[in-house]
């Protein structure tokens, strides 16, 4: 009896194991079928992208209206988000890439600041020009690769599952047909970077370079003195330094350090001595403090640096920490590309955050255009359902990458405040920011 009872139990069991592994397969199966499929539509919607961003990149240079080339430029920014968009979702993150993405960012951004601005007042320069036709022609390049990759794909049933094992795994890499298709898609972008440097344009914006960095070199003797003052509580001692490699945008030092679970790093110009970077993690505990008594911690810790009119614009507490925002004003002129942001920890005022890097890449000596309207004039370009509260004179960066001098207005509406921006020179509405609500008293009870 005991034995037939044996023997069942054990069939029992194997048949469940048996119809359990079945389930299993089939479940990953449908996984993997999933994860293919997505593949194959990202794959393919690059390539009509592509070949659609070409078309139209042709067709824009052929326009001579202005009325229809700002839409014409408008589309091709959005073609060449939703082609970046697809490339991110192709298992592509072991092959090097970078460079394809860079030249998708490019016509995307070059075409949203183009598309934006007055083409009749402003029309495409000749070096505008040229950079499209460089654009067309790359486009062009890349549109041939993808179709001979996809006709391969369609041809041979080949697999992006394959493609993920192969990088993964670095096998067989050599013989991929679609890994090598990419790969010559890179290759090509090396000559795009070239004729970028001979145009002498480049879409992404402004050099920054921190060109006015102020003073000497310093020594890693004095980059530990200097990094420890910033970490406040390690001493010189107890941090490992090492210094960037050969093209970093600016040599730099870096401190860090690890005490349990305490640990972080800071990152010095060589030049100077200037902390570009403070970040420290620890668990911080539940909020003892203000923010408004943060804050003041944070007005002491940016006298240690070597900057001089920094002023407190934004206060903002997220769960246990305070941030807050220092612009460089001048004249009564806030400059908002140059700021500097600090973290400081609610549960005992430590600070555990700076950045100063868009301050010392922004930073310079400027000339100011005085103003083309008034502040009463500036005020009538005020949305009328607004309450102003407060105004000032600022210097942003709008979204075509220019530095503009504006008439800012604090601004609260049905309980929500508003930062409205209008350019000082022509009344235009540059830029409206809502502001999150800052506690500025705290309450134990709460």
């Amino acid at each position: 009896m005991l034995r037939w009872t044996a023997i069942i139990i054990l069939s029992i069991t194997t048949i469940g194991a048996g119809v359990w592994g079945y389930k299993e397969n089939q479940d990953k199966n449908a996984v993997l079928i999933q994860a293919e499929n997505s593949y194959q539509r990202a794959f393919h919607d690059l390539t009509y992208n592509i070949d659609l961003l070409h078309d139209k990149i042709g067709s824009s240079l052929a326009m001579n209206s202005r009325d229809s080339l700002s839409p014409q430029l408008a589309e091709i920014w959005k073609i060449s988000s939703e082609a970046n968009s697809d490339v991110g979702q192709l298992p592509l993150t072991l092959l090097p890439f970078n460079k394809t993405e860079e030249f998708l960012y490019d016509i995307g951004e070059f075409a949203y600041r183009t598309a934006v601005r007055d083409l009749e007042k402003k029309p495409l320069s000749d070096e505008e020009v040229k950079f499209l036709e460089e654009l067309h022609t790359k486009s062009g390049e890349i549109e041939g690769e993808l179709r001979k990759v996809q006709n391969v794909v369609l041809s041979d049933n080949l697999r992006w599952m394959d493609v993920e094992l192969a990088l993964a795994t670095n096998d067989e890499v050599g013989d991929n047909t679609i890994v090598n298709g990419f790969k010559t898609v890179e290759k090509s972008m090396e000559g795009f970077e070239d004729s970028v440097t001979q145009t002498g344009f480049s879409a992404s914006g402004p050099e920054k370079s921190y060109r006015n960095l102020q003073g000497e070199k310093i020594t890693e003797k004095q980059a530990k003195k200097i990094a420890s003052k910033f970490l406040e509580k390690v001493s010189p001692d107890k941090l490992t330094l090492t210094k960037s490699g050969k093209g970093a945008d600016v040599p730099t030092y870096t401190g860090s350090f690890e005490n349990g679970d305490r640990n972080g790093y800071i990152d010095l110009t060589e030049k100077g001595g200037h902390p570009l970077t403070v970040m420290i993690s620890r668990k911080v505990g539940d909020a003892k403090i203000s923010l408004f008594e943060a804050s003041e911690k944070a007005k002491e810790y940016v006298k240690g640096l070597d900057i001089e009119n920094l002023e407190l614009v934004e206060s903002n507490q997220y769960d246990k920490m305070g941030v807050f925002r220092f612009l460089y004003t001048e004249n009564d002129v806030r400059f908002y590309p140059d700021s500097v942001v600090v973290k400081v920890a609610l549960d005992n005022g430590e600070v555990l955050g700076l950045s100063t890097r868009d301050y010392f890449n922004f930073h310079s000596d400027r000339e100011l255009n005085e103003p083309g309207i008034s502040l009463e004039e500036a005020r009538k370009k005020v949305n009328p359902n607004v309450e102003i509260q407060d105004h000032h004179m600022s210097v942003i960066e709008n979204d075509v990458n220019e530095q503009v001098l504006c008439y800012e207005f604090l601004t609260t509406m049905e309980n929500t405040t508003y930062r409205i921006f209008i350019n000082a020179s022509n009344g235009h509405e540059e830029k409206v920011e809502t502001l999150k609500k800052a506690e500025m008293k705290f309450n134990q009870d709460i």
